[in-house]
């Protein structure tokens, strides 16, 4: 029986790189798979046979010279097993040989709560983790003292089991991780007794760090490899510190810069004053000029919050709260009545309609039309 053309087969031409004949082959088998399309399983065969002997140079070889390229004792599984479907279908290989015990640890994250005077001027703080660590027992091996890893007897190292299958297509090996060590090839024949050989434990430790200067609620400051410890003596993954700025007495913080209130008298609203106030600084002197209103806003330069990512500080505003008494013996009613007098704000109707917010004086008059 003459011999079938298998370039034609898989339609390409007789000089085709191997790329070009296995994407060929994917684009066929997958038209003519019996999954998608029942009725075209013998062509199916057919096409995946011509791939197997095209895609091995020395079945090739005996292709082109007329012989028959299964004459030298190799059956359909020889060279062509399952992965290469797998190929055909994924674009992808199989992954062979057994995987390592030692994989990097997980990431840890941990919330420190810090004070407004931290977040200003930075700190130093300890910091108490509950982590796993490597066993210091058995070095992150997982095997009690004077025992080593043994090859595992089934897959003989290899970390993973074949099997061979006939099908439709003749001949297919599969392969799949060795039950016995899960694909590792090794076993641990004596476990180390602190471990249970996983090659690390937990245990609470304590860290210094560092929190720079102007950080806030939400910021992350990432310590490299103090996570937690690998599996089999891996490397660590990384703990990321999650800071929380808890709330201050005084001082309100609005990104960079702190507000704070400061209440005063009328009297010392109207005459002006000498303020003295507590700053994350020390103590600093304001001068409140006279006639100052409700709200009224004071700014010292660079007494707020440092920048994070760039030189200086954020400012301190203080804003003015001014006090109106809302209980006057005879003689202090009779002064402020006078004063009224003076000013020409004792009559009816001495306010005006306005859109902007009332002035100490109105709110003055408000606070005597209310007794």
């Amino acid at each position: 029986m003459a011999q079938a053309d298998y370039y034609a087969v898989l339609g390409v031409e007789r000089d085709a790189t191997q790329e070009q004949i296995k994407k060929a082959y994917r684009r066929l088998a997958r038209q003519l798979h019996p999954d998608v399309n029942p009725d075209e399983e013998e062509r199916f065969k057919e096409v995946t046979k011509a791939y197997e002997v095209l895609s091995d140079p020395q079945k090739r070889e005996l292709h082109d010279l007329g012989a028959d390229p299964f004459s030298t004792g190799g059956g359909f599984g020889s060279g062509f097993g399952f992965s290469d479907i797998m190929d055909a279908f994924f674009g992808g290989t199989a992954t062979r040989g057994p995987r390592t015990r030692q994989r990097r640890g997980r990431d840890a994250l941990i919330r420190l709560e810090v004070d407004l005077s931290e977040v200003t001027f930075g700190a130093a703080r300890d910091i108490q983790v509950d982590t796993a660590v490597a066993c210091t027992t058995c070095g992150g091996e997982g095997t009690a003292t004077g025992t080593s890893l043994r090859t595992c007897e089934i897959c003989r190292g290899r970390g993973e089991v074949q099997q061979v299958t006939r099908s439709f297509l003749g001949q297919v090996m599969t392969a799949r991780p060795c039950a016995a060590c899960q694909g590792f090839g090794t076993v641990i024949p004596h476990p180390c007794a602190d471990c249970g050989g996983d090659g690390r434990v937990r245990t609470r430790r304590t860290l210094k760090i560092k929190v720079p200067p102007g950080v806030d609620t939400g910021t992350r400051i990432q310590l490299s490899g103090e996570g937690e410890a690998g599996p089999g003596g891996g490397p660590a993954g990384d703990l990321f510190v999650e800071v929380v700025e808890t709330p201050h007495d005084v001082f309100r913080r609005e990104g960079d810069d702190l507000h704070a209130t400061v209440r005063v008298p009328m009297t010392a609203a109207a005459l002006g004053t000498s303020l003295r106030i507590d700053t994350l600084d020390g103590e600093q002197s304001l001068e409140l000029r006279a006639g100052a209103q409700a709200g009224h806003t004071m700014t010292l330069p660079g007494l707020g919050v440092a920048h994070l990512r760039s030189a200086g500080r954020g400012d301190l505003h203080v804003h003015v709260d001014v006090q109106t008494p809302t209980r006057l013996d005879p003689e202090q009613e009779e002064l402020l009545r006078k004063l009224a007098a003076l000013r020409g704000e004792d009559g009816p109707d001495v306010g005006t309609v306005t859109g902007q917010r009332p002035t100490f004086f109105s709110r003055l008059r408000d606070a005597f039309n209310e007794r």
